[in-house]
């Protein structure tokens, strides 16, 4: 799934990066409050990591237009003004949680799981699907009692598509959560992408939808 972290410090912002890649997340950062409005009117996120001691615009005024705007992705707040008021102020402009640093970053990979269930509709990080057991913490996915080896690229297509049960989802929409601003992207990527899933999971699992794209059927 791709974030957004807006975050200007070098350091942390590294780091997070570093730490939400490894955890299988598609990151972008941005290091300013224009920045990061720019690419929110471009791109749809499904979380975002947002610091409030921003240059160029901050924090809490890219928040206020963000819901303003009607964007309602999670918002998860990563600041050093740690008092009762800040916190308060940030909830009541639209955020969805609130991590003071310093922070340890297994927490706030766990609380970016957390928010992103929430949003999904599930209340445990498993995904159970058919014969399909989908651990994203894990990222292990069992057909059955058997692992199945995904890449990367596989595996964020598989759960992009299980978290998204019934809506389809075009070529687009799967490439712009799959890819970050500075990779690049090869013309047939998302077909090779689902092609190999069908062969490892099964060709009954995701469903061509003629004129747009991919989806996995609701499970009823």
């Amino acid at each position: 799934m791709r974030v957004l972290l807006v975050e200007d410090d070098d350091l942390i912002g590294s780091g997070v990066e570093a730490g939400l890649r490894q955890a299988g997340f598609t990151v972008d950062w941005a290091q300013d409050g224009r920045t990061a409005n720019l690419a929110l009117s471009a791109t749809v996120y499904a979380l975002i990591l947002l610091d409030l001691g921003l240059p160029r615009m901050s924090g809490m005024e890219l928040l206020k237009r963000l819901r303003d705007g009607g964007k309602d992705m999670p918002v998860l707040v990563l600041t050093a003004r740690g008092t009762v008021a800040d916190r308060v102020a940030g909830l009541e402009a639209g955020a969805d949680d609130y991590l003071g640093k310093p922070f340890d970053l297994s927490e706030l990979i766990a609380r970016c799981r957390a928010l992103l269930r929430r949003t999904q509709g599930r209340s445990v990080e498993v995904i159970r699907y058919r014969d399909l057991t989908v651990d994203p913490a894990a990222r292990t996915v069992l057909r059955g009692d058997e692992r199945v080896p995904l890449t990367a690229r596989e595996w964020a297509v598989l759960v992009h598509l299980l978290t998204h049960q019934g809506m389809p989802q075009s070529r687009f929409r799967l490439e712009e959560s799959l890819y970050g601003w500075q990779e690049e992207i090869e013309s047939n990527a998302v077909e090779v992408h689902i092609s190999n899933l069908r062969k490892k999971l099964g060709t009954n699992l995701i469903r061509t939808v003629r004129g747009i794209g991919y989806v996995v059927e609701k499970q009823t």
